[in-house]
């Protein structure tokens, strides 16, 4: 029985420099209700999706409630259990309602921070291979840092939820 349904779209939205959040002007997605969760053991079956598709260095935990990107690594957030509103893009980006099933993935440099979590939120991320992930927070210096960092971030392979033929695949092409 798949955990995904095959034909799911992710939703696409282009987050813009704001001066101390880089974003990326490759689009952040968001696949809703794309997990099937509906288990005894939701975080097991998105640990084994996003390892099936060569995500890996996985943790289970929430999202930090104070802004922050990842300037040299892409990274996938998968909820397991409860809902969060999260803010991505930074203070001038867009605040999402995230629910058991979905998947959010963020091209590296991509702002977020957790605005309200229910007491049992809990979400997996991920990463392609790669460097190991870092906290930036929105500094004038770290800003800096990361225009020159998160071009030469490789893209991934695959589609943490679709595999190698996955809409990341041909929506995260650069230009």
């Amino acid at each position: 029985m798949p955990v995904v349904s095959a034909d799911i779209e992710p939703l696409t939205f282009v987050f813009e420099d704001d001066g101390l959040v880089p974003n990326n002007p490759l689009p952040f997605l968001v696949y809703k209700g794309a997990v099937d969760v509906a288990n005894d053991h939701p975080e097991k079956t998105i640990e084994g999706l996003f390892g099936a598709n060569g995500w890996g260095a996985m943790w289970r935990n929430g999202v930090y409630d104070y802004v922050h990107y990842h300037a040299t690594v892409h990274e996938a957030l998968g909820v397991a259990r409860g809902r969060a509103r999260v803010r991505f893009g930074g203070n001038r980006g867009k605040e999402l309602e995230i629910t058991p099933g979905d998947v959010a993935i963020l091209p590296a440099g991509t702002g977020h921070q957790c605005v309200f979590a229910s007491p049992d939120f809990c979400v997996i991320g991920a990463y392609p291979p790669g460097p190991p992930m870092q906290i930036t927070r929105p500094t004038p210096e770290n800003h800096a840092k990361a225009l020159k960092t998160i071009p030469e971030v490789k893209l991934p392979k695959s589609d943490p939820v679709r595999g190698e033929d996955g809409p990341l695949v041909r929506l995260w092409q650069r230009r």
